[in-house]
């Protein structure tokens, strides 16, 4: 893969089911963000529509998100770099502010 044209799924079988959203780098960070989110509070479970807050979880998904930053350094284009900062600064601090 060429450097720049990102990272898809096109030929995998829940793309040609059509019940799925495309498979790209931004969706998985996006995917990740969200349970994040789910994990700190900040959202409702989608199963139970509760919230809850579960900081060990939440942590862990951010470290995860952190390990994929270090392990994609030069490797993703700009968008999806932008994107991949952006979220994990903001659920960076909203697990500070989960903490207070």
């Amino acid at each position: 893969m060429d450097k720049g044209e990102g990272f898809t799924m096109g030929d995998s079988p829940s793309s040609k089911k059509g019940t799925f959203p495309k498979i790209d780098f931004s969706s998985f960070i996006l995917s990740l963000y969200s349970s994040g989110l789910v994990q700190l509070g900040k959202v409702e479970e989608p199963s139970s529509g509760k919230k809850g807050v579960n900081l060990d979880l939440a942590q862990h998904t951010i470290d995860m998100i952190a390990m994929l930053d270090e392990k994609t350094k030069g490797n993703l284009n700009a968008e999806e770099d932008n994107l991949l900062k952006a979220l994990l600064s903001e659920l960076r601090l909203a697990f500070v502010e989960a903490r207070s």
